[in-house]
């Protein structure tokens, strides 16, 4: 989990166009920059203090620096602590990172994309939501299940606010 939750803190730090050293800086040396870096490499786990601490920081929502899989209950942890990805709501995929990989699945996907694209006349180019219809239907292409499907989009980084 400490991981996901990194990559958030990574997006929204480059998205306020900061660097580690910055965000120290600005922290007054409370955030150094080793640290924050441990945080968002998801090395070291950042308590809920030090996180509500960053959003004031960053000037932003505390909610914002999870990522949206957990607000949306998406990412859950199973009995071992292992990362499970719950599909049945449907997802949110970055296409610009999937349009950059190569990747078998990934072309699958990305034509898949696309058509849900035309068919819903939705050319942002940078996220797309595919449904649970879609997804069962997109698994079935792919040969794996749902939960497959779901560790295979987390493994290309294709879930939005990823940063891999």
């Amino acid at each position: 989990m400490a991981m996901h939750v990194g990559e958030r803190l990574r997006a929204i730090r480059r998205q306020k166009g900061l660097s580690l050293h910055d965000v120290e800086a600005k922290s007054a040396m409370e955030f150094k920059a080793s640290v924050l870096g441990a945080y968002e490499r998801g090395e070291r786990a950042i308590s809920v203090p030090r996180l509500l601490r960053l959003s004031e920081i960053y000037d932003v929502p505390s909610d914002q620096l999870l990522p949206r899989e957990m607000l949306d209950g998406t990412i859950n942890l199973d009995e071992g602590g292992r990362t499970v990805i719950d599909l049945n709501g449907g997802v949110t995929i970055d296409l610009q990172r999937l349009h950059g990989l190569e990747d078998p699945d990934a072309a699958i996907l990305s034509r898949y994309a696309t058509s849900i694209q035309l068919e819903r006349q939705d050319f942002n180019g940078r996220l797309l939501t595919i449904r649970r219809d879609d997804l069962r239907v997109l698994a079935a292409v792919l040969g794996r299940s749902i939960d497959e499907l779901g560790m295979r989009f987390s493994q290309l980084g294709l879930l939005a606010g990823s940063t891999h």
